[in-house]
């Protein structure tokens, strides 16, 4: 064992040992967040707009502060992004994270002095207490490699600004330096292809120890070694990798292709970092569930998602949670994001310590006949039958088709790219339209009411979710394709690549 993974066992102790003083004593240091969020910000525009110097409680500050999206909030970021100072957080951000919208074009999230070091805190204790429950940390004297957006930043009046995993590179701690690929050179090419394949030159003969990424672009990365190496498996070209680590999307439906793409299992991390703040990770190989991240300088709130988009909708604090229920995470950060909706929906698996499971997106469902299809329902649906049968799936999407071009009553369709396909697909779709039909009753009732005939799956081409993410401008990074939309837009793209 090398010095460094030596040294890293005791400070995982002392690390995991500070985790635990709040990990179980979350409400108390949720209410400290609180208190101690609002008193540094009553000064701000926003904390006169919203008299901050009169709330004292989390009902006060619900009469005061209204949930908003990021268009809601736009009035007061646009100041921010214009150069004024005090606006929504004490000064002006340190960062502007600036990810991709959909109807509000580009968006800029503001990262402060303060909420900066929480990013990194939480990236490094999901290693560490990794390191502290396996006392596995021979990964940290090997090669470690995060597939990421560029490095290279722009200013906006005076603050930087670029992607959070770009951000994040240039933050890397000098001990992490020496093990860390791709080179700056290579991170900063900016067309997603010509990354990887620089980066596949740079590592294939390097003792790559940890790859970190969303799953489907480290599923390119591997595809590309495996091409480049002349069809070996990457435990035959990494003999020592040890740590996958991972966020962005449901890992289920790629797991069985990465595995397969290894040739043996590895371990795994979830991560749910965010460019509003670093929400959750997995702390335990014995539970997928993610802990709660309740002392990062974010007050959360949660709201039941069958109810969001009521006026009169429940808004609960943590100690109000009801385990196995479906909420729409609010926000308020320690970088000025107040009463934020993050468009993320999770449910609490656990709540001593708080753990959860993201399960979708609160705008990505289907809901054409008032089925109210979610995420979560979709990718167990898949995942199910796809285990049953030996599928394995590179990617999919679902979208409804309200009058088929064929006749007949509408569906769901489904555009799924395998890996491995089925050996008969309309048996295969039949299976998956049982599971999702035990999932959702709202869906149960529209199939055996006839008013939905069961879901049909589009079998694709092998590379369309990366043909169609070229062709739209958004291949590789932090882009993802939706699971779910209640329109036509990706679903008639992808119609051209059926097989």
């Amino acid at each position: 064992m090398g010095l460094k993974a030596a040294l890293s066992k005791p400070f995982a102790a002392l690390i995991v040992k500070g985790i635990n003083k709040w990990k179980y004593n979350a409400i108390a240091v949720q209410k400290q967040t609180f208190s101690s969020l609002i008193h540094k910000a009553s000064d701000t525009a926003f904390g006169k707009d919203h008299d901050f110097a009169n709330i004292k409680t989390y009902s006060d500050f619900k009469k005061q502060v209204p949930v908003r999206d990021y268009e809601d909030l736009r009035p007061y970021i646009d100041r921010i992004v214009a150069g004024e100072a005090n606006v929504m957080w004490p000064g002006k951000p340190e960062y502007f994270a600036k990810t991709s919208g959909t109807t509000s074009g580009a968006k800029y999230i503001p990262i402060s002095k303060e909420s900066m070091p929480e990013h990194l805190k939480a990236a490094r204790n999901a290693l560490l207490t990794y390191i502290h429950e396996t006392g596995k940390a021979d990964f940290v004297n090997g090669k470690i490699i995060f597939l990421q957006g560029s490095p290279v930043m722009s200013i906006k009046n005076g603050i930087k600004v670029g992607r959070l995993s770009g951000i994040v590179a240039n933050l890397v701690p000098a001990y992490l330096q020496r093990n860390r690929m791709p080179s700056y050179q290579t991170n900063c090419i900016e067309d997603w292809e010509t990354k990887v394949d620089a980066i596949v030159d740079e590592t294939i003969r390097e003792d790559m120890t940890l790859i970190s990424g969303i799953p489907p672009w480290v599923q390119m990365y591997f595809d590309k070694l495996t091409e480049k190496s002349g069809g070996k498996n990457i435990k035959d070209i990494f003999k020592n990798l040890q740590l996958f680590v991972y966020g962005g999307v449901n890992y289920e439906p790629y797991r069985a292709k990465i595995e397969s793409s290894i040739g043996r299992k590895v371990d795994s991390i979830e991560t749910y970092p965010a460019s509003e703040g670093f929400i959750a990770y997995q702390d335990s190989q014995h539970d997928k569930s993610l802990l709660l991240l309740v002392d990062a300088g974010m007050f959360y709130e949660f709201i039941p998602a069958d109810e969001y988009h009521k006026p009169d909708a429940l808004r609960l604090s943590l100690e109000e949670v009801e385990l196995d229920r479906n909420y729409v995470l609010i926000l308020n950060t320690n970088a000025g994001l107040w009463g934020y909706s993050i468009g993320d929906t999770v449910k609490f698996v656990s709540k001593h310590p708080y753990k959860i499971q993201v399960t979708g997106r609160i705008k990505h469902f289907i809901s054409a006949f008032g089925e109210h299809v979610i995420g979560e329902e979709v990718e167990q649906a898949l995942w199910t039958a796809a285990e049953e049968e030996g599928v394995s799936v590179v990617e999919f999407t679902v979208a409804p088709q309200i009058t088929p071009p064929e006749g007949g009553l509408p569906y769901h369709e489904w555009f799924v790219e395998f890996a491995v396909a089925p050996k008969d697909l309309e048996a295969f779709s039949r299976k998956v339209d049982e599971v999702l039909q035990r999932k959702n009753i709202y869906y149960y009732d529209l199939i055996t009411g006839k008013v939905l005939q069961p879901l049909v799956i589009r079998s694709l081409k092998k590379h369309a979710f990366v043909d169609y993410m070229r062709a739209e401008g958004k291949l590789g990074g932090q882009n993802k394709v939706p699971r779910l939309a209640n329109d036509r837009k990706i679903a008639d793209s992808l119609s051209s690549f059926t097989i």
